[in-house]
């Protein structure tokens, strides 16, 4: 039997029978519901104007975040909270303080974009804590409020009226927002075991535990896994693929945790990037900060996960450089139970990855930091903002104490048919001195480990220049001899 799908919104419990498990929640929202101040613009999670925020209970308690609905699948609602822009409209008729901040700063001339921007935007208002209802808000930093509209595209008002807004909706009187409320709305919709949804010959897999998982893994092998949806929604909406049954991970908490032990960070396969990057760049935070900030916008980072990223292996995924480069390693799951690898053996081919029948990612395991190492990451792309790398770089360095290369960790993105190290280049480098000589020769010796194509993105001359002029940069950076600060090599001002 189909069990359905339960969702707050509006005010109420909604349920929702006999669509699509592949319907997505903006055709839900526009289709079905006939509520259209949600848009469709790119149907792939670039343009935000169909962001939305979804309020969820986890381990850690209720979050919402933005999101973009039009790679998002409906079922994956179930137990969770809606939000739309007709939800900002106060009781009273009254404008809620970020739409009225768009009036007064004039943030909107079509307003096709606006609806999404506003939702952005109260994504980030929602952040603020400890504001008491009716006193006006901390001011948001400039940095903040680019993160918070990275998704968010705008071509004809332009960006300066709506950075405007975002900080003048700060200094309105305080709207509170129920959070006890909306968690005991939440509470009473919680599952006990994993759920099975139905429709249009599909089902939807929904299981709530590690067990329930493997078991489903191994009686629907071929079903597809579904964690954030920001690479699976656009098999649906772009390619216009036919899914079969699908496996979803979202509800599955020891997927969700992060823990720390025995020189690593454990991230579980269902957590988001936007969670994963944030502790990993606890213990690396000069590393990965930029690399955080210019991975994807921030509506897929609360979508998308780490494992989703690691698992789907495409050879211009930014996460897989520098978790390759630290050394992490890859723990799946199976009918046999749990095994551990080294990610960079994880990628066969292109698309290519070693999961035996039944086995899936559980999580990945990053190395913490440690004395005398060397790391640094790099992306090139045409936008700072939300743009897929043409060359991804990370390395990672140990000199001994006559400053010689004990070891050297290089891995690049968009550079071969998988995430791969430069083998090489670190046989040039290692038992050299760090010096000029020794990078140059290794810099040679990277044409001996790539052989780039070129597409939209680059040409395959510019990758093998800029691929050796970043491992020039890092030298430059970490020279035992004047190395450069950041910011004399950093043409971005990456915000604190």
């Amino acid at each position: 039997m189909s069990t359905p799908i339960r969702f707050f919104y509006r005010g109420a419990v909604h349920e929702v029978n006999g669509v699509a498990p592949t319907q997505t929640i903006l055709q839900h929202l526009r289709e079905d519901l006939h509520c259209t101040g949600t848009k469709e613009g790119c149907a792939e999670g670039d343009c935000g104007a169909c962001t939305v925020v979804v309020g969820s209970l986890e381990e850690g308690g209720l979050q919402l975040k933005a999101v973009n609905a039009c790679i998002q699948f409906t079922p994956t609602l179930d137990g969770k909270a809606l939000f739309t822009v007709e939800d900002l409209q106060q009781a009273d008729g009254a404008l809620h303080p970020v739409q009225q901040a768009l009036v007064e700063c004039h943030g909107s001339q079509c307003g096709f974009c606006t609806p999404g921007f506003a939702m952005s935007l109260w994504g980030m208002y929602l952040k603020q804590e400890g504001q008491q209802e009716g006193q006006p808000a901390c001011a948001p930093a400039r940095a903040e409020i680019d993160d918070a509209l990275s998704g968010n595209l705008c071509r004809c008002t332009g960006y300066r009226p709506i950075i405007d807004a975002a900080r003048r909706m700060g200094e309105l009187p305080r709207v509170g927002f129920d959070r006890a409320a909306l968690a005991a709305q939440l509470r009473a919709l919680e599952r006990e075991a994993g759920t099975v949804y139905s429709a249009a010959g599909h089902a939807f897999h929904a299981p709530r535990s590690l067990d329930e998982l493997a078991a489903a893994r191994a009686a629907h092998p071929d079903a597809v896994l579904l964690a954030g949806s920001t690479d699976v929604g656009l098999w649906v909406t772009k390619q216009m693929r036919i899914l079969p049954d699908i496996i979803y991970l979202g509800h599955v908490p020891e997927l969700k945790r992060i823990e720390e032990g025995d020189g690593a960070i454990e991230i579980g396969a269902g957590v988001s990037l936007q969670d994963a990057y944030a502790a990993v760049c606890r213990h690396y935070p000069r590393e990965l900060k930029a690399l955080w900030q210019r991975f994807a916008s921030l509506p897929i980072r609360n979508a998308g996960t780490l494992g989703g990223n690691v698992a789907n292996g495409s050879p211009i995924g930014d996460s897989m450089p520098w978790l390759i480069a630290l050394g992490s390693e890859l723990v799946v799951r199976g009918p046999d139970g749990e095994r551990a690898m080294a990610l960079e053996d994880f990628y066969l081919g292109y698309q290519q990855k070693d999961l035996r029948p039944g086995e899936f990612v559980q999580a990945v395991r990053v190395p913490l930091p440690r004395a005398g190492l060397a790391f640094r990451t790099y992306k090139l792309a045409k936008r700072f903002d939300q743009d897929i790398s043409a060359v991804c770089a990370a390395f990672a360095l140990e000199l001994d104490d006559a400053g010689k290369v004990r070891t050297a960790r290089i891995a690049f993105g968009g550079m071969a048919a998988t995430p791969k190290r430069a083998a090489s280049a670190e046989a040039a480098l290692i038992g050299r001195l760090w010096d000029d000589a020794a990078v140059r020769e290794a810099m040679r010796a990277l044409a001996g480990d790539y052989a780039p194509l070129s597409d939209m993105r680059a040409s395959s001359i510019y990758r093998m220049q800029t691929a050796q002029n970043l491992l020039r940069r890092f030298w430059f950076e970490t020279r035992l001899d004047n190395p450069l600060p950041q910011d004399a090599v950093n043409a971005f001002a990456v915000g604190g």
